[in-house]
């Protein structure tokens, strides 16, 4: 298992933790600065249905180049400063590494074509599908990883400015446990089991990003399979709001195992426990909130811009809208709100930028637990708590207790609203903290 000890957490104040700044800055792609003090556009889409095989390559292709160069040529009329661009795969374009690699090259050459005609600097992120399935026989799945390296390498080599992926390793053990909110089920899928495999995940990452030819930044990683899982099941009302704000906090303990084995940021759109990252290793880091309702609902749409260096629509399937295309719209959507959280640096400096981040906060914390754990002054005490421990279980046990204590130390002073039934679940869950035992070794 992945160990490691801080003396002490990069961000220890609420009054540094704001979007656009990150203690350790990236530069990628075409020049573009990442947590230097501007935030940036983050559009991902996906195809409209249809069949990914061989014969449809070609239209594929074409799909993915002309939607990109629309959000390019949005992007320049709207005067943006930079744009990412993220190529999540589908699983057959990780499974046919060939794929994932032309598509890879058709946007690399869309984004090399922006910057020389327009002067935009741009920056291009390929996140491959961790098409490892734990179900199948020892041989196979590490046939499976062996192609799941041989994808990160081709996209890589065909242009990818920064690599990253969501992990899946442990979800088999942590779905049982979200459904049945099973504390110590979810200790040993997401923290045990998912952090170890995260990290061996992100050793081989780094390698590969290290050997291109060109600058490529190995990013970050999401525990999207686990917390938010957890967060749709809450919004759809299968298991209690409470339970979905402790997982989020874990997950960080999970996803640090990335940043402890190579990765350097920005984290992935989907990582809302990237703040805490953030907070503990100073990494820029991308978010999504309002602007990704396209791809799913939650409670969380303004305070996630709290600690955004990009800011994301998580994705969007490519099809029309009444304005035309529905991507370019989304990306609109996307610029403006970065422009505002820009200007209010540019106007009004560091304060300017924290009163419009604490407005955010403030519209979303009240209302729910998951919205409580994303404000910077929660995250700075869960980036203390982790960075003081040495393992991963001791991490996320003690950044559970202290979700949990949080939370009714808030709804007790009327800061944060919740249901009576969510209260009946916080003194439970609190109650079978209690039960953990010290290491993990005793789960």
């Amino acid at each position: 298992m992945t160990t490691s000890t801080y003396s002490q957490a990069a961000i220890q104040s609420a009054r540094e933790l704001v979007f656009g700044r990150a203690p350790n800055p990236v530069v990628c792609g075409s020049g573009l600065r990442i947590g230097a003090g501007t935030v940036f556009p983050e559009i991902k889409f996906t195809l409209p249905p249809m069949r990914i095989e061989q014969k449809n390559l070609s239209a594929i292709c074409e799909i993915y180049k002309k939607t990109t160069s629309a959000v390019l040529e949005r992007a320049a009329a709207l005067s943006v400063p930079g744009v990412v661009v993220e190529f999540e795969h589908l699983p057959e374009m990780t499974r046919i590494p060939a794929w994932g690699e032309a598509i890879t090259r058709v946007l690399r050459e869309a984004m090399d074509g922006a910057s020389q005609k327009n002067g935009l600097r741009t920056a291009l992120r390929v996140t491959p599908v961790d098409i490892r399935e734990s179900r199948n026989a020892p041989a196979e799945r590490v046939e499976q990883a062996a192609t799941l390296m041989e994808s990160f390498r081709r996209c890589a080599a065909a242009g990818a400015d920064m690599l990253a992926i969501e992990s899946t390793g442990g979800k088999e053990i942590s779905d049982q446990a979200l459904m049945e909110c099973d504390v110590r089920g979810l200790m040993r899928g997401l923290v045990v089991v998912g952090t170890q495999d995260c990290g061996a995940l992100w050793r081989e990452i780094r390698k590969i990003a290290a050997a291109a030819e060109h600058p490529c930044l190995a990013s970050g990683d999401s525990a999207c399979g686990f917390a938010n899982t957890a967060m749709v099941l809450a919004e759809r009302g299968y298991i209690p709001r409470v339970f979905a704000a402790v997982v989020r906090v874990v997950s960080a303990a999970r996803s640090l195992a990335a940043f402890e084995n190579g990765a350097v940021g920005p984290s992935k759109d989907c990582a809302y426990e990237g703040v805490i990252c953030k907070a503990v290793r100073g990494v820029p880091i991308s978010m999504e909130g309002k602007s990704a309702a396209f791809a799913h609902l939650s409670s969380i749409g303004n305070v996630a811009c709290a600690g955004a260096d990009l800011w994301s629509n998580e994705s969007i399937e490519a099809g029309r809208a009444l304005s035309g295309d529905a991507v370019v719209a989304n990306f609109e959507q996307l610029a403006y709100d970065c422009r505002l959280m820009n200007t209010a640096r540019e106007r009004g400096g560091e304060d300017g930028a924290r009163q419009l981040r604490d407005w955010l906060v403030m519209s979303d914390a009240p209302l729910d637990p998951q919205a409580w754990v994303l404000t910077p002054e929660f995250v700075v005490q869960a980036a203390e708590v982790i960075a003081r421990e040495p393992d991963p279980y001791a991490r996320a046990r003690e950044a559970a207790i202290l979700t949990l204590n949080s939370i009714s130390l808030a709804v007790e002073e009327r800061d944060l609203q919740i249901s009576d039934s969510e209260a009946d679940w916080l003194e439970q869950l609190r109650g079978d903290m209690d039960e953990l035992p010290e290491s993990a070794e005793n789960l």
